[in-house]
């Protein structure tokens, strides 16, 4: 897990802003901003922001596998002729489509 830096006000933020940037870029560590005292924001580079999103797109890929082989496991499994026209029938599409 990624720790974030010190939490840091808006304000010490914009004063301190091309420090702090490459701070970010340096450690890839994420920076909470607080307004009136409470962590509101959260500053990250853009390189870690997308190591983020593509963990997380892989951990939705493996839960929705492990969702289908625990219906599977249940017998809820569809022949893929069926889903295609279920799919169609909810969409609208012809079967040409």
């Amino acid at each position: 897990m990624i720790e974030p830096m010190e939490p840091a006000t808006v304000e010490e933020f914009k004063r301190h802003t091309a420090a702090k940037i490459e701070h970010l870029r340096e450690t890839g560590r994420p920076q909470i901003l607080m307004v009136g005292g409470e962590a509101t924001l959260v500053v990250q580079d853009i390189a870690s922001y997308q190591k983020f999103l593509d963990r997380l797109d892989y951990a939705e890929a493996l839960e929705g596998i492990r969702l289908g082989i625990e219906a599977a496991a249940r017998g809820e499994e569809q022949p893929i002729d069926e889903a295609f026209a279920e799919l169609r029938a909810e969409l609208g599409l012809s079967k040409e489509e």
